[in-house]
């Protein structure tokens, strides 16, 4: 009775293949692409930046699918534009492409209503600056 023997690198090799892959995949989650193509699931929060005055903002995907990595350049990208004066408009609140997007400031009655502080745009994405909400904490102390 002769047996036709399974060489045993075949089952070694897949469990190094898939480790590979796995490893891959959890060292590249920084470059996944965040975001969502339907409006009823929710924004992907990417990390906080600052508007051009220093004013801490939190950026997220409202819109679209794309990287948390690229919406924190553009954004970061978008206020230095506008703190070099390349931006025009009253504050720099024209629009201005950055790498391909238009991104654009709101104004203050927007801002203080919604708390987006401005938006880019490529295509259907989106990305947002955000004022995060109030430190109740440090708002009751005096």
């Amino acid at each position: 009775m002769s047996r036709r023997a399974r060489p045993a690198a075949t089952p070694v090799l897949a469990v190094l293949a898939l480790g590979t892959l796995a490893g891959c995949a959890a060292g590249a989650s920084n470059g996944r692409l965040v975001g969502s193509t339907s409006p009823a699931l929710p924004t992907t929060r990417c990390g906080t930046s600052h508007t051009a005055v220093g004013v801490p903002v939190v950026v997220e995907v409202e819109r679209g699918l794309t990287t948390c990595q690229v919406a924190m350049t553009i954004e970061s990208d978008y206020a230095r534009a506008v703190a070099a004066g390349k931006v025009p408009g009253n504050g720099g609140g024209a629009p201005v492409t950055i790498q391909g997007w238009v991104c654009q400031g709101f104004n203050t009655p927007v801002v203080l209503a919604t708390g987006h502080a401005s938006a880019c745009h490529k295509g259907k994405q989106q990305i947002l600056a955000v004022l995060p909400p109030p430190n109740t904490a440090s708002s009751n102390s005096h």
